[in-house]
């Protein structure tokens, strides 16, 4: 039931029906509704924002030795697919979700980035309903609850690779968006990443933010091995 999410998150929503979008996957909303629009995807949109700012102010404060570049990796350490999922797993988020026949059959409610999409959500449903603090408690709450690790289990391949090239001035590093595939509820992205514009990696994920940093770790090893 969807008040066992709210004793596990800690916060009872006045309108529940922020909640219950927040747990809404886009197949199920086509299934159901024949409306994409109707999805957590656009509370996805608004939580990851918040995700981003809450992060970055809290290692800013408690990191105030780190220089920017590792700040940036840290904190995509912290908001990464499979830090996220693990925050699903322990309010136990995935029982929650409202799927479509298809992505239920397919194991979505085990699937890493339909778990770190749904806590972005949630993110999103938390500040809608009861302001900033509420989204912060989460974050600091689930999110943050072990002290990021200056030590980087899952690097930002696309600010490691923009440090890596711009040890030579002039490099132009652009990211082009070559193919895209699938239901709108199991999309696949395929893109490339060039260096003066020469294709240097390729990568795919299931979103394009994803397959850019594919691109990137592809790109890192073809072109400076060792460095990951």
């Amino acid at each position: 039931m969807i008040k066992d999410l709210e004793a596990a998150i800690g916060y009872r929503f006045r309108n529940i029906s922020l909640l219950q979008n927040a747990l809404a996957h886009s197949s199920y909303a086509n299934e159901r509704w024949h409306d994409s629009l109707k999805s957590n995807e656009r509370l996805e949109f608004l939580g990851d924002s918040i995700l981003g700012m809450v992060v970055a102010e809290y290692l800013y404060h408690h990191f105030p030795e780190c220089p920017e570049g590792e700040l940036t990796r840290m904190r995509a350490d912290a908001v990464c697919e499979k830090a996220l999922a693990k925050v699903a797993a322990r309010i136990q988020l995935g029982q929650h979700l409202l799927l479509g026949h298809g992505e239920e059959q397919g194991g979505g409610r085990n699937r890493d980035s339909i778990l770190a999409d749904a806590v972005e959500s949630v993110i999103a449903a938390c500040f809608l309903d009861g302001g900033m603090e509420v989204a912060s408690d989460f974050i600091l709450n689930f999110v943050l609850s072990e002290k990021p690790a200056k030590k980087l289990h899952n690097v930002d391949y696309k600010t490691a690779l923009q440090e890596l090239v711009q040890q030579k001035k002039n490099q132009v590093l652009q990211y082009e968006l070559v193919a895209e595939s699938g239901p709108d509820h199991n999309k696949q992205f395929d893109v490339e990443v060039t260096l003066n514009g020469k294709v240097v990696g390729k990568g795919s994920g299931s979103s394009k933010k994803r397959a850019e940093q594919d691109a990137a770790k592809a790109a890192i090893e073809a072109l400076f091995p060792g460095q990951l």
